[in-house]
């Protein structure tokens, strides 16, 4: 049997709603929104918790890798829980291990990865992660 993560494997986590658009032809959510809940949650933590300013910061995060593996079903209307923690923390690159929760599940329909390398947003190089961000990063990084 797998191991599914539990909500107590997170720090951090995303209250998201399903969307009516958000389910395929099968009556359930497409995989590839999976994604977007990800994205969702990653900017959010960066946005609440490192003051990353998302419209001006000289620094921002470019997503170069994701993966998703899927334990159960959610559909519109459920109401979701998405967890955070940083599984690895480099120099310029964070790894956020995520799952997704049913509302009042304690264990995940999905979980995965997601990789953001932070990058000058005038060149486009890759760039330290800023001090501010990265012990925001520490405060949830996987133990």
């Amino acid at each position: 049997m797998k191991n599914i993560p539990k909500k107590q494997d997170y720090r951090y986590f995303v209250d998201v709603t399903t969307r009516w658009m958000d389910n395929d032809i099968y009556g359930h959510v497409n995989n590839a929104t999976y994604y977007s809940y990800f994205d969702t949650a990653a900017n959010k933590y960066l946005i609440d918790k490192c003051e990353l300013d998302i419209q001006n910061s000289d620094t921002v995060g470019f997503v170069v890798a994701s993966s998703c593996e899927y334990h159960a079903p959610i559909a519109y209307p459920d109401k979701l829980a998405v967890g955070v923690r940083v599984g690895k923390l480099g120099n310029s690159s964070v790894t956020y291990a995520i799952g997704i929760f049913k509302q009042n599940s304690d264990q995940a329909v999905a979980h995965g990865n997601f990789t953001h390398v932070f990058v000058d947003r005038a060149s486009g190089q890759s760039t330290p992660i800023p001090e501010n961000i990265r012990n925001a990063l520490i405060a949830i990084l996987e133990k």
